[in-house]
């Protein structure tokens, strides 16, 4: 896979509110961001498209690579991030922790840990959320809904 980004087809408006039968539904865009397809693909697949009932995926941008992470975070419309804190040469912690100190208003990160142990990790890389591997779907779709509820109290 090369480094740019890639995004899956449905691809809509970011962090906006729609209105949905019995009450609001956050709309938000993700960035996801591992150098492993299959990692990606599990983290798609357990958070779904509505990881909560109040929350839904727009669309996903996938990343390979730490340069097309910091490429697509610097051009915007991105409302939240799910970094892989296992991918080679810099992995998601480190670019967590570069994004928070360099991008003004950088959107929350979701950082995956290698363990359960690897939180304190996750804490210094600034991240707002953390899974451990083996990813757990139902507590992987909490973080992200959680993240989301954030964006769109902002």
């Amino acid at each position: 896979m090369t480094g740019s980004p890639q995004q899956t087809p449905s691809v809509l408006a970011s962090a906006a509110p729609v209105e949905a039968g019995a009450g609001e539904v956050t709309s938000v865009q993700v960035l996801l961001h591992s150098d492993n397809i299959t990692t990606r693909d599990a983290v798609r697949a357990a958070v779904g498209r509505r990881p909560a009932k109040d929350v839904e995926i727009a669309g996903w941008r996938e990343c390979a690579t730490a340069d097309a992470v910091i490429e697509a975070v610097e051009a915007g419309g991105i409302d939240l991030l799910v970094l892989d804190g296992e991918s080679a040469k810099l992995g998601g912690m480190g670019l967590c922790r570069q994004l928070k100190s360099e991008i003004h208003g950088c959107p929350p990160v979701l950082v995956l840990t290698g363990r359960p142990q690897d939180g304190w990790l996750a804490t210094w890389s600034m991240a707002d959320a953390a899974v451990p591997h083996p990813l757990d779907p139902i507590v992987l779709a909490d973080a992200v809904a959680d993240l989301a509820r954030g964006v769109a109290a902002r």
